[in-house]
């Protein structure tokens, strides 16, 4: 097995023995905060709001209970020699920032050129929102997305591109609501070839 793929294990491992808190134990920690804003969480219009935070979270989060690698396992070798490019555009997405707990906002570019094997589109999207749907950084995501991608691929080169805003600056702090960020990861022949990196370049913008 590639070694970075059993590295890509282990750190599934480390995070299924983090001990997780019961639902109970989430929404009374909801209703603390609720109490320290200055609300009384027995009103009407927020009981029910600590049970409704909770399953929110659950959605939100549900990336660390999802294996990136097991999503790409099952690939088509049958590709005719196909060689070139392979983008998916424009892949929306929402994440939340480590920091602050704060939505993360944007769109992510995802381009492989394959080695003799190409893997479902969809699985590129879904690799997208497993790493998103955890508590992130947006440098951190990109790299996890095109590393994941090109140690279980194998492929001759990846690229991903990912535009997003940040509410942590965005509706809080310096409150640049107009700002975005942009991060890439070039892997192989898009690290390589200055001409491969431009094409995907071009395909983002």
């Amino acid at each position: 097995m590639n070694p970075n793929v059993q590295a890509l294990n282990r750190a599934r491992a480390s995070l299924s023995d983090i001990q997780r808190p019961g639902r109970a134990e989430v929404e009374a920690a909801v209703r603390t905060i609720i109490r320290w804003t200055g609300e009384d969480p027995d009103r009407d219009g927020l009981r029910e709001t600590p049970a409704r935070v909770t399953r929110a979270f659950e959605e939100f989060f549900s990336g660390y209970g999802q294996d990136p690698v097991e999503i790409l396992r099952k690939t088509f070798e049958e590709i005719e020699g196909y060689d070139e490019m392979i983008v998916l555009r424009g892949i929306r997405f929402e994440s939340h920032c480590e920091h602050h707990m704060a939505p993360i906002v944007g769109q992510a570019w995802v381009a492989y050129i394959p080695n003799g094997r190409v893997v479902g589109i969809s699985k590129l999207a879904r690799v997208v929102d497993v790493y998103a749907r955890r508590l992130q950084i947006q440098e951190k995501m990109t790299a996890q997305i095109a590393n994941t991608i090109n140690d279980v691929l194998e492929p001759q080169g990846v690229g991903v591109i990912i535009k997003a805003s940040h509410h942590c600056m965005t509706t809080r702090g310096v409150h640049k609501p107009d700002s975005d960020l942009v991060t890439s990861r070039m892997l192989g022949c898009f690290r390589d070839n200055a001409l491969t990196r431009q094409e995907f370049l071009g395909m983002a913008t």
